[in-house]
């Protein structure tokens, strides 16, 4: 498939969605809807395993249970050596982050629209190991300075962290620029891939990063609790795992253990096989769409849906820089966004509330408490744009006269 997604695919698209019938789903970079195929996928797994027995499922399906980290590496330009499967990206970010190994004096770089699970991670470890963080804010239009990265860099700088796109704002981060300076001064690279991967195309290869962490249930339309990290395969030695079992490590006795030779060594054996094969076949099918033309139709309704935001009398749009996400945030005059929030689930539309804790240094340097966070998908239509915009018009009116 070449070129835009034309209104009969979009249509197919919704039709294998189950969900789109029953309501406007603006909360994809919350969790997007899952394809039926994907639900089916679960469902017949969990079937199966109350039929014939949990490890006897799992042995009937190994080959296409493996096929998942194929998938994966196929999607982000990796070899599957380099996947390990998470229940979710924030284990996945953790076990990388806390493997480096920090020393006291080591100095790591973030940005001022880090997430706050990131944030905490951060905090933690300059406590434990006395570090510097610092932290590259955004230029007056809204965008990541890489000038001002190169400037903040010292022989102490160990790691650079930062997150692809941001939960709140919307702004898409230059990791392909970050990546150079990274590769240029021997520093490592951690991305929280979280709101990208899905939504456009990523290429660990082009990014040039030593780790990258994703979840499954936003723009890639996998369950929840599904997620993965990549490690370079030349980066694995330098990340110790966190916590490890037997699928971590072999030949164990009393005197030592042998760790397995690729990033599953970072994977604990416990997880679940139906969710696992559900996030394989969201990777396919997103895979099948193409990733490409994913990325083109986000972008396009993502612009429609700002400018028709940017001209309903009452709402300010808050997204800033020159490269924005499907993420579209915005607040109402008067009227609280968790309000907006409820009012727009009576309709049945859904969006979701950024609170100043979800981004704290961007929210708080911004002056912002909370914002609407409206984001689209390629299943979304131009008219579920048209029909939220008068929800929200009448909605402001219908306070208006109160």
């Amino acid at each position: 498939m070449e070129g835009e997604l034309h209104k009969e695919e979009v249509n197919r698209l919704r039709a294998e969605t189950n969900g789109c019938a029953r309501r406007l789903h603006f909360n994809n970079a919350g969790a997007s809807l899952p394809p039926n195929v994907v639900v089916d996928t679960v469902v017949d797994y969990l079937r199966e395993e109350s039929l014939i027995g949990g490890y006897e499922t799992e042995t009937k399906y190994h080959d296409r249970i493996n096929r998942v980290y194929e998938g994966i590496a196929q999607l982000i330009n990796a070899s599957h050596e380099e996947i390990a499967l998470f229940e979710n990206a924030s284990a996945a970010w953790g076990t990388a982050f806390k493997g480096l190994g920090f020393e006291e004096g080591d100095e790591i770089i973030t940005s001022e629209m880090e997430y706050v699970t990131n944030l905490i991670g951060l905090v933690d470890i300059q406590k434990v190991a006395n570090l510097k963080i610092k932290v590259v804010a955004n230029d007056n239009k809204g965008n990541f300075s890489v000038e001002e990265l190169e400037k903040a860099i010292t022989a102490r700088t160990k790691l650079i962290a930062v997150t692809h796109v941001a939960s709140s704002g919307g702004s898409v981060l230059p990791v392909e620029q970050i990546g150079e300076v990274a590769e240029r001064q021997g520093i490592l690279y951690l991305l929280d891939a979280c709101q990208s991967v899905g939504q456009m195309p990523l290429d660990v290869k082009q990014i040039k990063c030593d780790m990258l962490s994703a979840t499954g249930r936003k723009y890639l339309r996998a369950p929840r609790g599904t997620g993965f990290l990549y490690v370079r395969k030349s980066s694995l030695e330098r990340l110790k795992p966190v916590l490890m079992d037997f699928v971590s490590a072999g030949n164990v006795s009393l005197t030592g253990y042998t760790l397995r030779p690729d990033a599953r060594r970072f994977e604990l054996y416990e997880k679940s096989r139906a969710l696992t094969l559900g996030l394989g076949r969201a990777v396919e099918y997103a895979l099948d769409i193409g990733i490409d033309r994913i990325w083109g139709r986000i972008k396009h309704l993502s612009q429609v849906l700002r400018y028709r935001l940017s001209g309903t009398p009452g709402i300010a749009v808050h997204d800033t820089g020159d490269r924005l996400s499907g993420i579209v945030t915005f607040s109402v005059e008067g009227i609280e966004s968790s309000v907006i929030k409820t009012e727009l689930e009576m309709r049945c539309i859904n969006v979701s509330v950024g609170g100043a804790q979800a981004t704290p240094i961007y929210m708080e340097k911004n002056g912002i408490t909370a914002m609407v966070r409206a984001s689209v998908h390629y299943y979304n239509t131009e008219g579920e744009i048209d029909l939220l915009c008068r929800e929200l018009s009448a909605i402001i009116d219908q306070h208006g006269s109160r």
